[in-house]
This record gives C-alpha cells, sequence and structure tokens, in this order.
C-alpha cells in the first residue's frame, strides 16, 4: 500500500477532506479520525447531511438564491418591499445583508462579478434576469450592493449601463464599507449603516471622475 495511512479508506477520506477551502491533510486527518470516534448514526446523519446539499438544494427561480424550494422564503414573504431588489454577488452576501435587519427589500444574486483574469464575463452572471425585472416594471430601486474591488465597481458600472435607460433609481451603499473589502467580511453595524445610507449610484461616477 502507498500510502501513510495504514488503510485505503482511511488515506481516501482524508483526501476528500482535504479539497475543501482551507483544510490541509493534517487538518483533514484530525477531521477524519473524530468522525471515526462517532456514532455511525451520527455519521450516517453527516454524510445524508452533505449529500442533501449538492442533490437537493434549488436555486430561487426569482432571485437566484439558494432554497429548498422553487420559490425562497424570502421571495415568498408577503410582507417584504418586493419593488426593492438588492444585487449581490452571492448567497453568503444575502445572509451578510440580512443579519443586518436593515433591508426589508428582495434581492438577486448575480452569482460572481465580472474579472476578465478569471475568464468571467458579463454572460457568466444573472444580468440578464435582472434586466427583465426592471425593464417589466417590478422595481422601483435597485440597490447596487456589490464588494469594494474593482471587479465590484467593474460589475456596478457595467449593470448601471445597463439599465438606466429604464428610468429606475440606482443607488449603492455608502462607503462605509472600505474600499476593497468583500462584503461578507463587514462587520454588522458597518454593512447595516452602508445600506442606510445608500447613495445614487451617479454621485459615485461624478466623484470617481475627478
Amino acid at each position: 500500500m502507498n500510502s501513510q495511512y495504514p488503510s485505503h479508506l482511511l488515506d481516501e477520506a482524508v483526501g476528500q477532506f482535504a479539497k475543501l477551502p482551507g483544510i490541509g491533510r493534517k487538518t483533514a486527518l484530525r477531521l477524519v479520525l473524530h468522525l471515526l470516534r462517532q456514532e455511525k448514526s451520527d455519521v450516517d446523519a453527516f454524510a445524508n447531511a452533505i449529500s442533501a446539499v449538492r442533490n437537493d438544494i434549488k436555486y430561487c427561480h426569482i432571485c437566484h438564491n439558494i432554497s429548498d424550494t422553487d420559490t425562497c422564503d424570502i421571495c415568498a414573504d408577503e410582507k417584504r418591499n418586493r419593488a426593492q431588489v438588492c444585487v449581490v454577488e452571492n448567497v453568503r452576501d444575502v445572509m451578510a445583508i440580512e443579519s443586518t435587519r436593515q433591508y426589508n427589500g428582495l434581492y438577486h444574486v448575480l452569482g460572481g462579478v465580472i474579472s476578465p483574469m478569471d475568464g468571467i464575463g458579463p454572460d457568466d452572471l444573472n444580468i440578464d434576469s435582472l434586466e427583465d425585472k426592471v425593464a417589466s416594471g417590478k422595481a422601483s430601486e435597485v440597490i447596487l450592493a456589490l464588494s469594494t474591488t474593482m471587479e465590484g465597481d467593474t460589475t456596478n458600472f457595467y449593470i448601471y449601463k445597463r439599465i438606466a435607460r429604464y428610468g429606475v433609481p440606482i443607488t449603492t451603499i455608502a462607503r462605509g464599507v472600505a474600499v476593497g473589502d468583500e462584503l461578507e467580511y463587514a462587520d454588522e453595524v458597518t454593512l447595516g449603516r452602508s445600506l442606510v445610507n445608500r447613495i445614487p449610484f451617479d454621485q459615485t461616477l461624478r466623484v470617481n471622475a475627478y
């Protein structure tokens, strides 16, 4: 057996855990050995939960957030402001904004940001469906809440150029979130204030012009 471990099954399990981001082989081995000490029923439940995440989770047909059904709980909530659409990069950003309790509208998850270096262009993102929402008159405000990185700003500007002609107010989060910050890592208070104090997006264009 060409392995540093006494079991091929152990080696395989460690290899799979080590594929997770931020997990090296030493940490992977510790996790696998921990599972070996657990009750079989607990390990089976763990394995079933991981399998269900990959096989059974759906994407909301309205906002592209992850969901157990075709429509996520946020979009199904009649108490939400259905005319307000907050555009975010990914589902982690939805969770970050929801944790602030400062926003009561709907979301639109792009699934990434424009990044030519990574081979990601506008056609790879959920931008067409966002434009369809605006064009249909279903949105009274579009809030651009992407990370304040070069890629986020590029995506903000592209979306602005796509939907500005429909006459819907387009705002962006205030720069309480530091330039270069990923949205999901902003603390709840800062992110909440940035949402409350959002500004018209075209004002940021004038600022950046100087």
